[in-house]
């Protein structure tokens, strides 16, 4: 019986290795992994150091001071003069990033809530500060008060904890997210080639006529499928190492943060990409095999792609922390655990919850699937 399992595990590998489409799916989908972790390190880095050049056009609707051009030289601001008549409908054109109104004593910022007018607004507001700052003194020194004294009243320090890097850990848990989804696609094609492929090419029926039983068959492709997936989680977790590497040395985002796992971490969370590895291949598995053609097996599939990968982003995003009931849900349990790895928090408990739900639902599944193999009429819809 072993000899049998045996027998099938090679003959499911090797039609895999020999197939090209198998290949590609397998080492091809996580060569995109580093280019997203480049891709989206490159658009955090643009848009945190944004030339001030690119929002520095501030239209203003009265004559400026001496002192209030002084401040504008120093903060590079570019004012355009004009009522506000002009001024509106320069900004409509794009010509401003915003405008400045007056009256008597009372300063308008106008503008809409685009990302070229939040950042000039910053800009603004730093220029009244300072403006505002140059007033006060002037006022106390008429009236013959230190300013130093009122405007000094009280002194400030700050004693802040530094945290972790946001982008750093956005980046290593949606890295992982990306592992995930790649570990999905691949696991799809030789799931639903080894069952409604076969199907479809009639060779399944030949091979039920041999004398192996359905469990060794079943067993034999879900384990082929589940190497395969590993083998895609492991170069995708090699390739996303790499590319964090390149992107904390590349950006200055990164500065001070160390995007590097540990080797405890590492070790989890390769344990996590295996347990997911084979619940994923086992769902596979039992979608095609419900299907009669390879088109519609991979129809059937496409919502898989989405299920796997969605929970654990929306979780990541509203910040959801893990849970011993979390721990058992799968699709989010591998996010959440992951998320504690990165951040080295390893709870042994809900690792281990994680993987006796994943031995649970993968059991229930093979099991199905090998009452399925046994009856002709269920298999084939005859």
């Amino acid at each position: 019986m072993k000899n049998n399992l045996g027998n099938m595990l090679k003959k499911e590998l090797r039609d895999m290795f020999r197939d090209k489409k198998s290949l590609v799916m397998m080492l091809i989908i996580p060569i995109f992994i580093p280019l997203l972790v480049i891709g989206m390190s490159a658009l955090f880095e643009m848009q945190m150091t944004k030339d001030p050049n690119q929002y520095n056009l501030i239209g203003f609707n009265y004559q400026l001071s001496e002192v209030e051009n002084n401040i504008i030289q120093e903060l590079n601001i570019e004012p355009i003069l004009g009522t506000e008549e002009e001024l509106k409908q320069k900004f409509a054109n794009n010509e401003i990033d915003l405008y400045v109104t007056k009256d008597n004593n009372n300063y308008i910022i106008n503008g809409d809530d685009s990302e070229a007018t939040a950042y000039a607004s910053m800009l603004v507001e730093s220029y009244f500060n300072s403006y505002k700052e140059y007033l006060q003194n002037e006022y106390l020194t008429d009236k013959n008060i230190a300013s130093e004294e009122v405007i000094n009243i009280i002194t400030l320090e700050e004693n802040i904890i530094k945290q972790d890097n946001y982008f750093a850990n956005y980046m290593t848990n949606y890295a992982f997210l990306f592992i995930i989804m790649a570990i999905t696609v691949s696991a799809t094609y030789p799931a639903t080639d080894t069952t409604a492929g076969e199907k479809e090419r009639g060779t399944l029926e030949t091979l039920l006529t041999f004398p192996i039983r359905s469990k060794d068959i079943i067993v034999g492709k879900f384990l082929s499928v589940s190497i395969s997936s590993i083998i895609t989680g492991l170069i995708s977790l090699i390739l996303t190492i790499i590319s964090l590497i390149l992107a904390n040395n590349m950006f200055t985002i990164y500065e001070g943060a160390n995007l590097m796992l540990s080797l405890n971490s590492l070790i989890f969370a390769i344990i996590v990409i295996i347990a997911y590895s084979f619940l994923i291949s086992g769902l596979c598995i039992a979608i095609a095999s419900n299907s009669q053609t390879f088109k519609e097996a991979q129809s059937a599939l496409t919502p898989l792609i989405f299920i796997s990968f969605f929970p654990g982003m929306i979780a990541f995003m509203i910040n959801v922390q893990t849970t011993n009931i979390l721990a058992l849900i799968p699709f989010v349990n591998f996010t959440l655990i992951f998320t504690d790895i990165t951040n080295g928090n390893i709870n042994y408990l809900n690792i281990f919850l994680m993987l006796l739900s994943t031995i649970v639902v993968t059991a229930i599944i093979l099991s199905i699937i090998i009452k399925q193999y046994k009856s002709e009429k269920v298999l084939f819809n005859n």
